[in-house]
Parts: C-alpha cells; structure tokens; sequence
C-alpha cells in the first residue's frame, strides 16, 4: 500500500505520505533462506525487487543453520521475540537476545546461528550501494533519521508521527504490532507512541528504527 493504508490498530483509514508503505508481517508469505537452510517474510526491497538497496524481512530461526552470504551488502540483525540467538560470525561467539542492540555485520562474512532456547524471530535490515543503520526505538522520543528514507518496524502496536523541524506534526497513524512502515522521504523527526495496553516486559523493545541513504544520494 503507498497512498493510504488501512489502519488495523484503530479501524479507519489513514493518509501516508507520498511514497510510504505499510506491510504486516502476517500479510507477508514466508519463503525460504537464499540457502535454503531456513524461512523468512521479505517486508520490503526498495526500490524494487530486482535491484534492490534496502531490504527489511523477518527470519525464522527454529534450529542451528548457516545463514545465506550477500556479498557486498550491510547487514543488521536483531532479535523480535524469542529467547535469543546464539551466533558464530567469522569464528566470533555472539549471543544475541531480545532488547539488545542491533548487531551489524558483513554480508559476505560466514554466519551460523542456533536458537538459544526454542524458535525466534529475527529483524534483518540489509543495505546494498547504500549507507545506514538500525536504532532501537526509544518510545515516546522524537528521533531524527538523518537519511534520504527510512522506516519503522513496530514490535508492539502503537502511532508514528511524522514532524518537521518546527515539531509540527506532518502526518500521523496507528500502526499494529509487527508491522513495518516505511517512508520514501525520511521527515525531519520521527517518533512512535506505543500503545499502554501492548506495552511489553521492561526492556522488551517496542520497536526499531531503520534509515538509509542510497549512495548516489550520500554526502562525500
């Protein structure tokens, strides 16, 4: 969806701004790894499938597999639920839980991963000719994207706010839990409120910014 989206969380529509998108995880088909040694739901690949610069999915990790090489791309991962992952990257020990910072890493380095304890799901955020990062999100903190686009993938349900540099409020809208909004044109500030009754454990995060600058549009 780019114009308008539904808005599940609250019943009614509401207005995107030109080039946004929302996804739902649960609207997404899941399909295999790259390498076939596991599942994952592709959010986005943007600007398209074919060449894309940016792609935001979400894996499934429900025993110990190698994860899929990208060479040449910059990736970001970090944990949606589950008890965490266990990870061995270029013969480095990791482990990763839920709430703790996003790891980054090459997509070409030789990663495998276990569940720690049962099945997870896992944020990828992958930049390819593009330069960025991933930041968890601090509820009710305006956060300033500084890149050409970014996104929000909310673990809880809650409202973003697009504001300007004035901190009016340039568009706004409820968006359900594991769902992924994402903006053609970052704003100024962005911030997510996440609903009191989906609030999770303290520490729990409630979701994860995600900002991207295709190279062409890099400052040197």
């Amino acid at each position: 969806m780019s114009a308008a989206s539904g808005d599940a969380a609250a019943g009614r529509a509401v207005a995107l701004p030109a080039g946004a998108r929302v996804v739902a995880l649960a609207d997404v088909a899941s399909q295999p790894w790259r390498n076939g040694a596991g599942r994952t739901r592709e959010l986005l690949a943007w600007p398209d499938a074919a060449a894309w610069q940016v792609r935001v999915s979400v894996a499934e990790i429900d025993r110990a597999a190698p994860f899929s090489a990208f060479a040449g791309v910059e990736r970001w991962f970090a944990v949606v639920d589950g008890a965490g992952v266990e990870l061995s990257i270029d013969g480095v020990a990791l482990r990763v839980v839920a709430g703790a910072p996003p790891l980054r890493f090459a997509g070409e380095a030789s990663v495998d991963g276990c569940p720690i304890a049962g099945p997870t799901r896992d944020l990828n955020f992958m930049l390819r000719g593009a330069r960025g990062a991933m930041h968890r999100v601090e509820d009710r903190v305006a956060w300033q994207p500084a890149a050409a686009t970014c996104g929000l993938f909310a673990a809880a349900a809650g409202r973003w706010t697009c504001l300007d540099t004035a901190g009016r409020v340039e568009s706004s809208g409820d968006l359900s839990a594991l769902s992924l909004l994402w903006l053609g044109r970052a704003p100024s500030r962005l911030r997510f409120d996440a609903a009191a009754r989906t609030r999770r454990a303290a520490g729990a995060p409630v979701g994860w910014w995600l900002a991207a600058t295709p190279s062409k549009d890099a400052a040197p």
